[in-house]
């Protein structure tokens, strides 16, 4: 006889294990990554920007990498730091400009979040590829405003 909590163990390890779903720890990754990011971009923003554009070390996390920051300036919504290696074509676009493959202009979202005051976390749901693959995945990125200078964003993959 198979006990019933076996089973659900056993599901919750698979689930755990595939890529189709997000690991439960990413969004509070995610949250304390954007936090440290934040507290970097404040102490030395020109640091802190290059770190980030090497997407490796503490600014890169996840399963295949996928927990990375991302930074716009808030003034003119274009991209100043992208830890994602497959979308360094980002840097210097505006973010307003983007759009997920559904239409949904959540460029404009991540934009509207950086304007808020400074430290108010505000969540974004879109569809965007992974740093290990193009195909587009549903993401929900925390952004904030930091230093009036810029909005700083990390996400993670659902």
């Amino acid at each position: 006889m198979v006990r019933k909590n076996s089973v659900v163990a056993a599901f919750g390890a698979v689930l755990a294990l595939s890529p189709a779903f997000a690991h439960p720890a990413d969004k509070f990754i995610a949250k304390a990554m954007l936090m440290t990011a934040a507290a970097e971009v404040s102490s030395d923003s020109k640091q802190a920007f290059e770190t980030f554009n090497q997407g490796k070390g503490k600014f890169l996390t996840g399963m295949d990498g996928n927990i990375y920051v991302f930074c716009v300036n808030a003034d003119t919504g274009k991209f100043v730091a992208m830890g994602n290696a497959n979308a360094k074509d980002l840097l210097g676009q505006d973010v307003r400009t983007l759009k997920d493959e559904t239409g949904k202009a959540y460029g404009q979202e991540i934009y509207a979040a950086g304007q808020k005051k400074e430290g108010e976390i505000t969540e974004v749901d879109y569809l965007f590829a992974k740093p290990k693959d193009p195909k587009p995945a549903l993401k929900t990125s925390y952004v904030t405003r930091v230093n009036q200078e810029f909005a700083c964003g990390v996400g993670y993959y659902n």
